[in-house]
C-alpha cells in the first residue's frame, strides 16, 4: 500500500501567513504535525520528529483545520484547544506540550509556573525548551508562556507575532466568573 502523503496550507492571518501540515490518524482525521506563521512549508518539515515526518507533502486547496483558525482568529480563542495534534519526544516534552494546551487564552503563564505544572519545579530550562521546540505552534499553544519577569521571552515566529496572539487571546477571552 502506499503512504498517503502529508498535506499543507496556508492561510493570510493578521499576524502574517500561517500554514499547517497535517496527517490523517488511523480514522482518516486530520492531525496536524506542524504550524507556523510562514508561507514556506518547507520551514515546517525539518521540526516535525523524524518518525514523524512525511516522505512528501501536498498542497490542498483547503483543510478543515482552517476553519478552526479562521475561528481563533474571528475571535473564539478556545476554537484550537481540542484540534488533534501529533507531536513525539521524550516523556517530559510530551507530557509538557499536553500541559500546555491546558494554559487558557488570556492568562499567560510564566516558565516557571509552567515547569511547575508540569510536575517539575526546578525545570525551567526543560518547559523553555518544551516550548522551543513544539512543532504545532497556536494548536499546542506555547506563546501563552512568559519570561518570569513578565517579558515575552522567545518564539519561534518572532516576538510581534507572540505579543499579537497574547494581545487577541486577552481581548476575546471568554470571562470566568468567579
Amino acid at each position: 500500500m502506499t503512504p498517503k502523503p502529508a498535506r499543507f496550507a496556508t492561510l493570510a492571518t493578521p499576524p502574517g501567513p500561517f500554514t499547517v501540515v497535517v496527517g490523517t490518524d488511523h480514522g482518516g482525521r486530520e492531525v496536524v504535525l506542524a504550524s507556523g506563521w510562514t508561507d514556506d512549508v518547507s520551514a515546517l518539515l525539518p521540526v516535525i520528529h523524524r518518525a514523524l515526518r512525511p516522505t512528501w507533502v501536498e498542497a490542498a486547496e483547503r483543510l478543515e483545520v482552517l476553519d478552526t483558525v479562521d475561528a481563533f482568529f474571528a475571535g473564539d480563542v478556545t476554537a484550537i484547544d481540542t484540534v488533534p495534534v501529533r507531536q513525539r519526544s521524550g516523556p517530559f516534552l510530551e507530557d509538557a506540550w499536553e500541559v500546555l494546551r491546558t494554559v487558557p487564552a488570556g492568562e499567560p503563564d510564566t516558565y516557571a509556573s509552567f515547569a511547575a505544572r508540569c510536575g517539575r519545579p526546578a525545570a525551567v530550562r526543560a518547559a523553555a525548551n518544551a516550548c522551543a521546540r513544539n512543532a504545532t505552534a497556536l494548536f499546542v499553544p506555547c506563546h501563552r508562556v512568559l519570561g518570569s519577569d513578565g517579558g515575552l521571552g522567545g518564539f519561534r515566529w518572532g516576538t510581534p507575532v507572540k505579543r499579537w496572539l497574547l494581545d487577541h487571546e486577552a481581548e476575546h477571552a471568554p470571562v470566568v466568573a468567579a
